[in-house]
C-alpha cells in the first residue's frame, strides 16, 4: 500500500481554516478520488517533543492507496484541481511525502 502524507509547516505567520479544510477540502478529496483512497486521517498540531514547544506541523495529512499505479490514476489525474483549492484554507506550503506501508 501507498501513503501520501502531506504536512503544513507551523510558521509564525501560517493561517490554516481548520473547518474549510475538514468540511470542503476533504469533500473535494472524497468527490475527485472516490474509492481510491482506503484510509485517511487528519492530524492537527498541538505540541512538539513536549507540551510546551510548538507542532512543527500546523497539520498532517494521510491518505492511503492499494498502490502506486491507483495513487497516479486517482490523485496524479486531479492534482491540478486538488492543488487549487490551497489558497482556500492555508498560505502555507505543504510538504509532501509518499510512503511505502509494510
Amino acid at each position: 500500500m501507498i501513503k501520501l502524507t502531506v504536512m503544513y509547516p507551523n510558521t509564525p505567520d501560517v493561517k490554516f481554516d481548520k473547518k474549510y479544510y475538514t468540511n470542503q477540502h476533504s469533500q473535494l478529496l472524497k468527490e475527485l478520488l472516490g474509492d481510491s483512497i482506503l484510509s485517511s486521517n487528519i492530524n492537527f498540531g498541538i505540541a512538539g517533543g513536549s507540551p510546551e514547544q510548538p507542532a512543527p506541523y500546523a497539520v498532517i495529512a494521510n491518505l492511503v492507496f492499494e498502490s502506486m499505479e491507483s495513487f497516479q490514476h486517482s490523485f496524479g489525474a486531479n492534482a491540478e484541481s486538488i492543488l487549487a483549492d490551497l489558497p482556500n484554507f492555508t498560505n502555507a506550503q505543504p510538504q509532501v511525502q509518499i510512503s511505502e506501508i509494510l
